[in-house]
């Protein structure tokens, strides 16, 4: 079997072809292509990535290309993690919103918009060539951000072999579990991509919860540092996901960035850039280990900066630097891509797994609609994805939820219809917006700047 990724030349390309390598030929897959438009990051960040598969299975058949048609045909499993428009178009989308009032984070209110725009036809089109090249009905794993309201959109347009992929949930449960000692550390998830809460924390089949929300490293070793005690209990006891932070410390985390000298994707661009020119002057083939060493100092920059600027508060443990050996020898760590190969896993075993991703909601929350795609804890197994029933939800958290997914699907529908009329009124009911003014200005300049993905507006 085939495993395509489209986007193989990003930053991240070295983590998910470690995650591939080690899981991959354990679900019947053989052969990985790693495709990028970029030709000179995918033949030095690809190609990083190829080392690290060859050197844990060399058996593997790993192939790098500019060709998405080469990519995509008789592929079994597609993962998308793109960025249209690189680094550079989320500079834009964050200072345009900053020069408004408004936040720019680039998954959501003002900056998810704009990275959809140029996000949602790009994939559109990647879409139309599994459907021609790849295997019939081949999973697409969209990873590219803004990864839930992606996957509304390819749902709604009637691509429904997508499911949406985000290493948040997953990742703070790993921190929990480190945190606990609980390595079988389960919980419930339930919301919308990066707007979500867990709940109901289990291990060795015994209720843990009241052990997790009162353990005294709870608000010091997990992205639960980002929030004081309290907004734990007036969300009942829910935990939020890391991104609600900037809902519920909106004008905190506005003034902290207007007060940096530079927002987050500025920060990225100055690291990538600089990363790159250093790689531009290392043979990759002949000097593995230097480049492998530039590769993890520059990438622990933006792991130790995650959340800083918006924030002011910086992870209390850094991110490492091992070796290539030390590397190699670490165990996987439940990546995103992770994620994807234990869907298939399941799929292809039987053997059912748990895990949250962004699919139709399909009566797991009775305040959305059926087809309303939601981040949420599944059950896979062979007969695919069975969303868990999620009872009880607070008032609190039913708000926010519908107001924020009535902003995705006007998205969709705005992207859909060209319609300037709804892209305002999407951006007019955001919570992080909630201006019929800005978001007029902020709807004119990013249709100007992003006029070769969508169009003309209609209205």
């Amino acid at each position: 079997m085939k495993l395509a990724v489209l986007g193989g030349g990003g930053v991240r390309s070295p983590f998910l072809a470690k995650s591939i390598a080690l899981g991959v030929r354990s679900i019947g897959i053989t052969e990985t292509v790693f495709m990028d438009i970029d030709e000179e990051k995918l033949f030095i960040y690809g190609k990083i990535a190829k080392k690290i598969s060859e050197l844990i299975d060399p058996e593997l058949k790993f192939s790098l290309t500019t060709d998405s048609v080469e990519a995509l045909t008789d592929a079994d499993f597609v993962i998308t993690t793109i960025r249209a428009e690189g680094d550079k178009g989320r500079v834009f989308d964050e200072r345009t919103a900053l020069n408004l009032g408004v936040l720019g984070q680039e998954t959501t209110g003002a900056g998810g918009f704009a990275m959809a725009l140029r996000s949602i036809h790009t994939l559109l089109d990647y879409c139309e060539q599994v459907k021609k090249y790849s295997k019939a009905n081949a999973p697409v794993f969209n990873f590219t951000n803004p990864s839930g309201l992606v996957t509304q959109a390819l749902r709604t347009m009637g691509y429904n072999n997508v499911y949406g992929v985000c290493d948040a949930p997953s990742g703070f449960l790993r921190q929990l579990r480190d945190m606990s000692g609980r390595r079988d550390l389960q919980c419930e998830c339930f919301g919308l991509n990066h707007l979500s809460w867990f709940k109901n924390f289990t291990s060795e089949g015994k209720d843990v919860t009241d052990e997790i929300l009162n353990h005294p490293e709870l608000y010091r070793k997990s992205e639960m540092r980002l929030f004081d005690k309290e907004i734990t209990s007036l969300s009942d006891n829910l935990l939020p996901n890391e991104y609600l932070y900037f809902y519920h410390y909106r004008d905190r985390a506005v003034n902290s960035v207007l007060s940096s000298a530079k927002t987050r994707g500025e920060t990225i661009l100055e690291i990538n850039e600089h990363m790159l020119e250093e790689m531009r002057t290392i043979d990759i083939d002949n000097d593995f280990e230097k480049a492998f060493a530039c590769f993890m100092t520059h990438y622990a920059m933006r792991e130790n900066s995650y959340f800083a600027i918006e924030s002011g508060k910086a992870r209390e443990e850094k991110f490492p630097t091992p070796t290539v050996e030390e590397y190699i020898a670490q165990p996987e760590n439940g990546s995103y891509a992770a994620v994807a190969l234990d869907y298939i896993r399941a799929v292809n075993t039987g053997k059912s797994v748990q895990m949250v991703l962004s699919v139709p909601n399909d009566g797991a929350m009775d305040f959305l609609k059926d087809t309303d795609v939601c981040e949420i804890t599944c059950t896979i197994d062979k007969d695919g994805v069975h969303t868990h029933k999620i009872d009880n939800v607070p008032e609190m958290q039913k708000n926010l939820i519908r107001a924020v997914k009535h902003y995705e699907n006007l998205t969709v529908e705005a992207i859909m219809e060209r319609s300037r009329e709804k892209a305002v009124k999407a951006l007019t009911v955001h919570p992080l917006v909630c201006s019929y003014p800005i978001a007029e200005k902020l709807v004119d300049a990013y249709a100007k700047e992003y006029k070769k993905y969508i169009g003309e507006w209609e209205s």
